[in-house]
């Protein structure tokens, strides 16, 4: 196998997104479209990526950060003019070039190599991707000799009435001799519609020399799909969802209504776990085995054990164990740590804090920057008070404690293993181990009291 390169062209601005955001930047299931694109290409054994940057250089530069190598294309004069701008990174080198944009987050890394193997077994000086479309208005088509291999690729604008008239169109991805295609940019002229450097006027000047040009049709054409509205945008995520949900299936996970199961990319769920409908489980979460998520729960960048149930619930950026039981209505709020065997349950609130093992908090309590030991029940409206209005404070809540209903613990405090908290009390002061603290006002009946009211008169 000879040397691999990669080229991504990611410079064009999208103006017809109409948004502030660069267009490679936009997420399709929970990732940004040119991030799909430089992972599925790192899967090719490619040696070199350049990535061709524009408008949000910055930004694109820190999403892919030293995972491939960036070029500048300062003025947007064209795809082959973008591709020129790689010159001084692989001019001269020998090998495949693979050159694919950032906006088509579909491809798979399947199809550019099987793109990559043909080009390579022909002997090939260049090869493109191409892909049947019933209709093609928009799109470059390929034409061919009557050998039926490649003679040029004409843009739309371009087209004669009969070259409108091909179904096979150019869906933007090539494979090129390295040297050869650097060599042949230097040969392509702006004299078109547009006044751009067009990448597949590389192709005729290939063919002029006599160099072979082949092609490969691909039988999918939505993995080639373009992004350069809010509409393809959404088509995109619709597919790239159905087949993040079907791997799921797949590799053993129940989802009761796909339709309904929004499950970003780069999710890890294990085997028997059943996700219920409205369910959206966002990209950097792992779950495990046998668990039941939702219905309608909301999950991010969460590590979740097995055998552990949410419902209704949102949960972001914490840890959950094994058997736990979530929901329904609870907020596992971010740098939360909850053990195994917990129960957290209806209008429950936790708030960067360790819940420990077999502890309980069932219902209407918020408990926020607070380490909670094993074996604890906080009992129905209770809450750990964090905040002065300035400073958040830490409550220390040792293993066995029991809090009776409404309490309210006033950080910095802490609470000894085994104590009792009698319910209504606001804890000022620490609470040593074994102790039953008590914290309010001795009730006093004041007899008659309403008849000497007088309401009545």
């Amino acid at each position: 196998m000879s040397n691999r390169f990669a080229i991504v062209l990611a410079a064009g601005q999208g103006t017809r997104m109409k948004s502030k955001l660069y267009k490679v930047l936009h997420s399709v299931c929970g990732k940004p479209m040119v991030q799909h694109v430089l992972d599925q290409v790192s899967a090719l054994q490619v040696k070199e990526t350049v990535t061709i940057v524009g408008h949000g250089a910055e930004k694109v530069q820190a999403q892919l950060g030293d995972k491939c190598g960036f070029a500048l294309q300062a003025e947007q004069l064209g795809t082959a003019h973008a591709v020129m701008q790689a010159e001084s990174l692989l001019q001269g080198k020998q090998g495949t070039t693979f050159v694919i944009c950032g906006d088509t987050p579909l491809i798979k890394a399947e199809t550019m190599e099987a793109l990559i193997k043909q080009h390579e077994a022909q002997g090939a000086k260049a090869s493109v991707l191409t892909a049947y479309l019933e209709d093609p208005t928009g799109y470059g088509r390929i034409i061919r000799n009557k050998e039926g291999f490649v003679e040029k690729i004409v843009e739309h604008k371009d087209a004669t009435e009969a070259e409108k008239l091909v179904t096979e169109i150019n869906t933007g991805t090539y494979c090129f001799d390295n040297q050869a295609l650097f060599e042949a940019l230097k040969k392509v002229s702006n004299d078109n519609v547009q006044g751009e450097y067009y990448l597949p006027d590389v192709i005729e000047i290939l063919k002029s020399e006599g160099e072979i040009v082949t092609a490969y049709q691909t039988a999918d054409f939505e993995e080639t799909l373009g992004v350069n509205d809010r509409i393809a945008l959404s088509e995109a995520e619709k597919i790239m969802r159905k087949r993040i949900n079907f791997e799921h299936m797949k590799n053993g996970v129940t989802l009761i209504d796909p339709e309904q199961t929004y499950i970003e990319a780069d999710v890890t769920i294990g085997q028997d776990t059943i996700i219920y409908p409205g369910t959206i489980i966002k990209s950097g979460t792992t779950i495990g085995s046998d668990c039941e998520i939702g219905p309608n729960t909301e999950i991010a960048q969460c590590e979740i054990g097995d055998s552990t149930a949410i419902r209704q619930s949102v949960a972001h950026n914490s840890s959950i164990g094994s058997h736990v039981k979530i929901g329904p209505f609870a907020h596992i709020r971010p740098q939360s740590q909850i053990a195994d065997e917990v129960k957290i349950g209806n209008f429950v609130e936790i708030k960067k804090s360790v819940f420990g093992h077999g502890s309980k908090a069932s219902h209407l309590s918020y408990i926020g920057d607070a380490e909670v030991g094993s074996d604890v029940n906080i009992g129905c409206g209770s809450i750990t008070v964090n905040y002065d209005g300035k400073n958040k404070f830490l409550t220390k809540i040792g293993d066995d404690v029991f809090v009776g209903c409404n309490s309210n613990l006033v950080a910095p405090v802490s609470v000894g293993d085994g104590a009792y908290i009698a319910a209504g009390s606001t804890i000022t002061e620490d609470v040593p181990g074994e102790a039953l603290a008590i914290a309010r006002a001795r009730q006093v009946n004041k007899e008659d009291y309403v008849s000497k009211l007088n309401f009545n008169k």
